[in-house]
């Protein structure tokens, strides 16, 4: 048998460049003790704050405590697994998760593994969890609308691209709701949309993301889930994780929309491990520095500078109140933190009136410069109109007579308030919304029975498109306010359909 000496050469040769002689000189620890998602490590003297760790069984853990003798770590997965005596590796990164237009359309949890069954997410792009906030050099005043879809919030408490609008009130008072009807309303807008579940039952989670697959947002949006039965690093690290998600789109000059949902279960997942850690607690029995959590979270929301590309991330951060107290610590913290709030308000909700938006407190610090020119113009009053309303209503409950000028906005407020009232995932173009809010503000409901105003408003809508399509797209098309040869044609429209309307109702 010969042997061929050229080919066994050429291999020994190439085995030989291939030979790699370098020593993985990477720290080495050892778990003192674990439990409860956290664990006490020993060894690991030149760790980062923040870095990831490598323990036993493919758990992922945080530096989340770096003390004299040991450095306190969170767990981001089973931490039944991890046993005193363990071997933990240093990995020298900073937590990442994976970002790019591979996540959209995707459930994932906070590390970015899929929990959809689709397989893994197909991007080699990541991206800090934790990374600082635009400068104010690198920002832009919000002035680009983004619109919600939903009547009082679009009319009244208008939100920008770049802007923070928390969302608070009581349990089942409609706050995830308004979250995910601002995703629907985006369809077609090119804005990437984020759900961040933060301690949510999987049950609830799994329904949004139904009713987002529904009506075709599930394409352009993230899911983030860290629910009720995760541990609580993964609740507290989740919107961290989104945000670095959409904050890769901003940086590429696209725009993004986030809704956190909610901020209070986040703040009892860090208060865990705080007191797990023993971290010093401060006033009102919570960790004094959860104020710290909410607001490096939120300042990253921004509308950047032209030369930065002036993309956008809008958040939408959820809050829940007990007991309507918006005075207490969490609310407050989030509050100061935020450039307005949607307060839902559960009388409000139980009497019918959806969303329940209290338009006393609410309030956009955004205001006007968020909305379109023709909005801005019919609907500028609307706040104040529907406040005073309030205040009329309640002095009419005590049955004293009233003069007519006094019924006559007691009426125009009930049929504002009926207009204003909006279904579940029925998000209306800005335009409809403008026409119906011109003719209730102008009185031209006033006529209209109040048990009849919402058939009223759908059919005068459908009416509209079908005959008046022309002057819909000019509404569109300007980008200013509504003139007086504009308005005139407008108000012949309306009175038209009355006329259609009131001869139906009677017949």
């Amino acid at each position: 048998m010969k042997f061929k000496t050229d080919e066994i050469a050429s291999v020994i040769q190439k085995e030989i460049e291939q030979f790699e002689t370098r020593v993985d000189v990477r720290e080495v620890g050892r778990v003192i003790e674990a439990g409860d998602g956290i664990a006490q490590v020993y060894g690991l003297s030149g760790v980062m704050s923040g870095e990831m760790l490598e323990f036993p069984n493919g758990v992922i853990g945080l530096a989340f405590n770096l003390e004299e003798t040991s450095v306190g770590v969170i767990l981001l997965g089973d931490y039944l697994k991890i046993q005193e005596g363990d071997e933990v590796r240093a990995t020298g990164k900073l937590l990442q998760t994976p970002v790019g237009d591979a996540v959209l359309g995707r459930v994932l949890d906070p590390l970015g593994n899929p929990l959809d069954g689709k397989g893994p997410v197909a991007t080699t792009e990541h991206r800090f969890v934790e990374s600082p906030a635009p400068g104010v050099a690198d920002r832009q005043p919000v002035r680009e609308s983004l619109q919600t879809g939903i009547k009082a919030i679009d009319s009244m408490t208008p939100i920008g691209r770049g802007q923070r609008e928390l969302i608070i009130g009581d349990r089942k008072t409609g706050k995830t709701q308004i979250g995910v009807d601002a995703i629907i309303n985006q369809k077609g807008k090119g804005v990437k949309c984020f759900y961040v579940a933060i301690g949510q039952k999987d049950s609830t989670v799994a329904g949004v993301i139904e009713t987002l697959r529904r009506h075709g947002a599930m394409e352009y949006t993230t899911v983030v889930v860290a629910g009720a039965s995760s541990p609580a690093p993964l609740q507290y690290i989740a919107p961290y994780a989104g945000a670095a998600m959409a904050e890769y789109f901003m940086y590429n000059g696209q725009h993004a929309l986030i809704v956190y949902d909610d901020l209070s279960k986040q703040a009892v997942a860090y208060r865990q491990l705080s007191l797990l850690m023993r971290r010093p607690p401060g006033r009102e029995a919570y960790p004094g520095d959860v104020f710290y959590c909410h607001s490096r979270l939120l300042e990253r929301s921004a509308k950047l500078s032209d030369d930065l590309g002036g993309g956008s991330m809008t958040s939408l951060p959820i809050v829940e109140t007990q007991e309507g107290e918006v005075s207490a610590y969490i609310p407050t913290n989030v509050i100061s933190i935020t450039d307005g709030q949607i307060y839902l308000q559960p009388d409000l909700f139980f009497r019918g009136q959806r969303p329940a938006m209290n338009v006393g407190i609410s309030v956009s610090r955004v205001g006007g410069s968020a909305q379109i020119p023709a909005m801005k113009q019919v609907a500028g009053g609307l706040r104040l109109d529907l406040a005073a309303f309030r205040e009329l209503e309640a002095f009419a409950q005590l049955g004293s007579d009233l003069d007519a000028a006094t019924q006559q906005r007691l009426d125009r407020g009930y049929r504002m308030n009926e207009l204003l009232i909006q279904g579940v995932c029925e998000p209306l173009d800005v335009i409809d919304q403008v026409l119906v809010i011109f003719a209730g503000t102008r009185g031209y409901v006033d006529s209209i029975p109040l048990n009849r105003v919402r058939d009223w408003e759908k059919e005068f809508l459908l009416w509209f498109h079908r005959e008046n399509q022309p002057l819909w797209d000019e509404l569109k098309a300007l980008d200013s306010k509504i003139d007086s040869e504009l308005a005139d044609r407008l108000e012949a429209a309306i009175n038209a359909f009355n006329a259609l309307f009131i001869a139906g109702s009677s017949s």
